[in-house]
């Protein structure tokens, strides 16, 4: 049977990494992403954020992964593996098989701000905000637990296993379509609040969300959910979580023709998410996708930046 509990597990770190309160941080648990966390810890700092970022990974992390963050002076923290009661076969997305991992942030107690990144993101202008962005008090009731934006309900890819009623007059972005300026600021503001979307989520952990989160784990309806962690935070915290403006996660679909271009600003956009696949990293050559360019232009800086302050890969 999975772990139910949401244990702490500290892994050696830099000491100005052990003293911070604030920190950026993305779960790894296998090399697949690994390409991914590298080019995410460069952008950040390229963007000259303040505070220091912390890569956590599983015991399926193999030592040449962790090796390759030592090397790169990347922080780390070990994470126990996570995984509902009634657990169900992702085979139609691979990609979820370990994404309930990610909601063992919300037990992290010993810092008083995590603002949870995918590996697959790419930072593009600072975010530093997103840090004293105001939520409730985890020991109260309250309606600020986390932030998020919201996830597109398009299904531009036509994907069979979706939930039929992901069509673009249901999705919270559509709403926005008639005032793209004040989307820059504002989430979505939909009749009835939706899923999450994870791949970005600022919150500050506490024992009694990381409690409704165990609860949560235990519930049989996880095995009917399409989308693992961010169902259950939809869930568990109805009407509790706040909204974010799609700048701080741009799913790379949005900007696509017909799908929530009439929102997107290349300009406005701070961190764009490349969900789906292909990843950046697994593009051949030069892509003709701009998105795409603009994180392989970052992970050549990356690569040179590593060989000029660390001497790698020289």
């Amino acid at each position: 049977m999975a772990k139910q509990s949401l244990p702490v597990s500290m892994d050696t770190q830099k000491e100005d990494t052990r003293k911070a309160k604030k920190i950026w941080a993305t779960l790894i648990s296998s090399m697949d992403y690994l390409p991914g966390l590298l080019v995410l810890e460069f952008s950040l700092r390229r963007v000259g954020s303040r505070y220091p970022f912390v890569a956590l990974y599983t015991d399926d992390f193999p030592a040449e992964g962790r090796l390759a963050l030592e090397q790169r002076n990347i922080a780390t923290q070990r994470v126990e593996h996570l995984a509902p009661k009634h657990d169900k076969d992702y085979g139609d997305d691979p990609r979820f098989a370990d994404s309930w991992i990610k909601l063992v942030v919300f037990s992290l107690v010993e810092y008083e701000r995590i603002v949870l990144l995918d590996s697959d993101m790419l930072v593009v202008d600072n975010m530093d905000e997103l840090m004293d962005l105001p939520l409730d008090d985890p020991q109260k009731q309250g309606n600020r637990v986390f932030a998020a934006a919201y996830s597109c309900l398009c299904n531009p890819l036509h994907k069979e296993h979706y939930p039929d009623d992901w069509t673009p007059e249901n999705c919270p972005y559509t709403l926005q379509h008639d005032k793209p300026e004040d989307a820059q600021e504002h989430g979505a503001s939909p009749p009835r609040q939706t899923m999450p979307n994870s791949g970005l989520v600022v919150l500050n952990p506490s024992a009694s969300a990381a409690e409704l989160i165990r609860k949560g784990l235990l519930d049989p309806k996880t095995k009917t959910y399409i989308f693992p962690d961010q169902a259950l935070l939809g869930d568990v915290f109805a009407g509790r979580w706040v909204a974010l403006p799609y700048i701080y996660n741009g799913l790379k679909t949005l900007p696509w023709p017909g799908v929530h271009d009439a929102i997107w600003r290349d300009d406005r956009v701070k961190n764009i998410h490349y969900g789906l696949t292909p990843k950046p990293w697994e593009v051949e050559g030069r892509s003709d996708d701009d998105l795409v360019r603009r994180w392989q232009n970052a992970d050549e800086e990356r690569k040179q930046d590593e060989a000029k302050r660390l001497g790698l890969g020289r």
